[in-house]
Protein backbone atom coordinates (compact mmCIF):
# COMPACT_ATOMS: atom_id res chain seq x y z
CA UNK A 1 0.00 0.00 0.00
CA UNK A 2 0.92 3.93 -0.57
CA UNK A 3 2.09 5.38 2.66
CA UNK A 4 1.34 8.64 1.04
CA UNK A 5 -1.61 7.92 -0.76
CA UNK A 6 -3.57 6.56 1.80
CA UNK A 7 -3.59 9.69 3.51
CA UNK A 8 -6.96 11.37 3.08
CA UNK A 9 -6.34 15.23 2.29
CA UNK A 10 -8.10 17.60 4.55
CA UNK A 11 -10.36 20.22 2.38
CA UNK A 12 -9.70 23.26 5.36
CA UNK A 13 -12.88 25.94 5.23
CA UNK A 14 -13.56 28.44 2.51
CA UNK A 15 -11.94 25.73 -0.35
CA UNK A 16 -14.12 23.81 -2.26
CA UNK A 17 -12.88 20.71 -4.26
CA UNK A 18 -15.48 19.03 -7.04
CA UNK A 19 -14.71 15.63 -8.87
CA UNK A 20 -16.65 15.68 -12.46
CA UNK A 21 -15.70 13.12 -14.69
CA UNK A 22 -11.90 12.47 -13.70
CA UNK A 23 -11.43 16.27 -13.76
CA UNK A 24 -10.80 17.55 -10.49
CA UNK A 25 -11.26 21.51 -9.51
CA UNK A 26 -10.36 23.08 -6.40
CA UNK A 27 -11.28 26.90 -5.71
CA UNK A 28 -9.89 29.12 -2.95
CA UNK A 29 -8.97 32.15 -1.67
CA UNK A 30 -5.70 32.28 -4.08
CA UNK A 31 -7.17 31.12 -7.06
CA UNK A 32 -8.71 28.42 -8.87
CA UNK A 33 -6.99 25.05 -9.82
CA UNK A 34 -7.88 22.03 -12.20
CA UNK A 35 -6.44 18.31 -12.64
CA UNK A 36 -7.36 15.53 -15.20
CA UNK A 37 -7.13 12.30 -12.79
CA UNK A 38 -5.61 9.34 -14.66
CA UNK A 39 -8.28 7.14 -15.36
CA UNK A 40 -6.65 4.04 -12.79
CA UNK A 41 -6.72 6.40 -9.60
CA UNK A 42 -10.24 7.60 -8.51
CA UNK A 43 -10.74 11.19 -5.66
CA UNK A 44 -13.78 10.79 -3.63
CA UNK A 45 -15.09 13.88 -1.66
CA UNK A 46 -16.09 12.58 1.99
CA UNK A 47 -17.41 15.34 4.57
CA UNK A 48 -14.53 17.57 4.31
CA UNK A 49 -11.94 15.14 3.41
CA UNK A 50 -10.75 14.14 -0.26
CA UNK A 51 -9.38 10.36 -0.54
CA UNK A 52 -7.83 9.15 -3.18
CA UNK A 53 -7.82 5.05 -4.61
CA UNK A 54 -6.95 3.05 -6.83
CA UNK A 55 -8.40 -0.66 -8.00
CA UNK A 56 -5.16 -2.52 -7.47
CA UNK A 57 -3.70 -1.96 -4.42
CA UNK A 58 -0.94 -4.04 -5.31
CA UNK A 59 0.24 -2.73 -8.11
CA UNK A 60 3.35 -1.48 -8.52
CA UNK A 61 2.07 1.65 -11.30
CA UNK A 62 -1.06 1.87 -9.51
CA UNK A 63 0.76 2.45 -6.07
CA UNK A 64 3.12 4.90 -7.83
CA UNK A 65 0.31 7.08 -9.36
CA UNK A 66 -1.69 6.45 -6.19
CA UNK A 67 1.03 8.36 -4.35
CA UNK A 68 1.71 10.74 -7.26
CA UNK A 69 -2.07 11.99 -7.69
CA UNK A 70 -2.29 12.21 -3.78
CA UNK A 71 0.64 14.58 -3.74
CA UNK A 72 -0.36 16.92 -6.51
CA UNK A 73 -4.30 16.81 -5.07
CA UNK A 74 -2.73 18.00 -1.88
CA UNK A 75 -0.25 20.78 -3.60
CA UNK A 76 -3.69 22.32 -5.36
CA UNK A 77 -5.46 22.77 -1.88
CA UNK A 78 -2.32 23.87 -0.29
CA UNK A 79 -1.82 26.38 -3.64
CA UNK A 80 -5.37 27.51 -3.39
CA UNK A 81 -5.36 28.12 0.54
CA UNK A 82 -1.68 30.06 1.05
CA UNK A 83 0.32 29.93 -2.67
CA UNK A 84 3.75 29.21 -3.39
CA UNK A 85 7.00 31.61 -3.48
CA UNK A 86 10.00 31.72 -4.49
CA UNK A 87 12.74 33.85 -3.85
CA UNK A 88 15.62 34.58 -6.54
CA UNK A 89 18.94 37.18 -6.09
CA UNK A 90 20.27 38.83 -8.57
CA UNK A 91 24.33 38.92 -8.01
CA UNK A 92 26.33 41.11 -10.24
CA UNK A 93 27.61 44.29 -11.25
CA UNK A 94 25.57 45.91 -13.24
CA UNK A 95 22.90 43.34 -13.09
CA UNK A 96 19.11 44.54 -12.47
CA UNK A 97 15.75 43.43 -12.15
CA UNK A 98 13.00 45.54 -12.67
CA UNK A 99 9.21 44.57 -13.52
CA UNK A 100 7.05 46.57 -16.02
CA UNK A 101 3.21 45.82 -16.47
CA UNK A 102 3.23 42.14 -16.83
CA UNK A 103 6.77 41.61 -18.46
CA UNK A 104 9.83 40.78 -16.55
CA UNK A 105 13.00 42.97 -17.37
CA UNK A 106 16.16 41.45 -16.79
CA UNK A 107 20.02 43.33 -17.47
CA UNK A 108 22.41 40.51 -17.02
CA UNK A 109 25.34 41.95 -18.29
CA UNK A 110 24.30 40.70 -22.12
CA UNK A 111 24.50 43.59 -24.55
CA UNK A 112 20.67 43.63 -24.45
CA UNK A 113 17.97 43.53 -22.04
CA UNK A 114 15.81 40.04 -21.63
CA UNK A 115 12.03 40.59 -21.62
CA UNK A 116 10.48 38.07 -20.10
CA UNK A 117 6.23 37.68 -19.91
CA UNK A 118 4.98 36.64 -16.53
CA UNK A 119 2.26 34.02 -17.07
CA UNK A 120 -1.11 34.17 -16.35
CA UNK A 121 -1.77 33.24 -12.41
CA UNK A 122 1.64 34.43 -11.61
CA UNK A 123 3.09 37.60 -9.75
CA UNK A 124 6.06 38.46 -9.61
CA UNK A 125 7.76 41.37 -7.55
CA UNK A 126 11.33 43.03 -7.54
CA UNK A 127 12.60 44.44 -3.74
CA UNK A 128 16.46 46.07 -5.07
CA UNK A 129 18.21 42.05 -6.11
CA UNK A 130 15.31 39.91 -4.88
CA UNK A 131 12.99 38.51 -7.61
CA UNK A 132 10.07 37.24 -5.62
CA UNK A 133 7.92 34.81 -7.85
CA UNK A 134 4.12 33.68 -6.43
CA UNK A 135 1.24 31.83 -7.54
CA UNK A 136 -1.61 28.97 -6.31
CA UNK A 137 0.51 26.45 -8.66
CA UNK A 138 3.23 24.99 -7.38
CA UNK A 139 4.26 22.94 -10.43
CA UNK A 140 4.34 26.92 -12.76
CA UNK A 141 5.63 28.83 -9.93
CA UNK A 142 8.74 26.91 -9.66
CA UNK A 143 8.78 26.55 -13.59
CA UNK A 144 9.10 30.07 -14.40
CA UNK A 145 11.33 30.58 -11.41
CA UNK A 146 13.44 28.09 -13.12
CA UNK A 147 13.11 29.75 -16.28
CA UNK A 148 14.13 32.87 -14.83
CA UNK A 149 17.09 31.32 -13.04
CA UNK A 150 18.52 29.69 -16.60
CA UNK A 151 18.98 33.11 -18.01
CA UNK A 152 21.95 33.92 -15.73
CA UNK A 153 23.12 30.98 -13.41
CA UNK A 154 25.30 31.24 -10.75
CA UNK A 155 29.29 30.74 -11.54
CA UNK A 156 31.20 29.28 -9.24
CA UNK A 157 34.35 32.19 -9.15
CA UNK A 158 32.65 35.41 -8.29
CA UNK A 159 29.23 34.28 -7.63
CA UNK A 160 27.86 36.23 -10.25
CA UNK A 161 24.55 35.54 -11.79
CA UNK A 162 20.67 35.16 -10.46
CA UNK A 163 20.23 32.07 -7.30
CA UNK A 164 17.55 30.59 -5.62
CA UNK A 165 17.73 32.96 -1.90
CA UNK A 166 18.35 29.34 -0.29
CA UNK A 167 21.22 28.06 -2.52
CA UNK A 168 24.52 27.54 -1.93
CA UNK A 169 27.10 28.19 -4.40
CA UNK A 170 29.99 25.83 -3.66
CA UNK A 171 33.28 28.62 -4.69
CA UNK A 172 36.29 27.61 -6.47
CA UNK A 173 39.58 29.04 -6.29
CA UNK A 174 40.76 31.14 -9.37
CA UNK A 175 43.69 30.38 -11.53
CA UNK A 176 47.24 30.56 -9.00
CA UNK A 177 49.71 33.31 -11.10
CA UNK A 178 53.36 31.73 -10.21
CA UNK A 179 55.81 34.27 -9.11
CA UNK A 180 58.21 35.98 -11.85
CA UNK A 181 61.11 34.32 -12.50
CA UNK A 182 60.06 30.78 -10.25
CA UNK A 183 59.18 28.60 -12.98
CA UNK A 184 62.85 27.90 -14.43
Amino acid sequence: MSRIGKKPITIPSGVTAEVIDQILKVKGPKGELSLTIHPKVKAVKRDSELVVEVADKASKQEKALWGLFRSLINNMVLGVTNGYTKILEVNGVGYKAAVTGKSLTLNLGYSHPIEMAIPPGLEAKVDKNLITISGSDKQQVGQFAAVVRSQREPEPYKGKGIKYSDEIIRRKAGKVVKAVGGGK
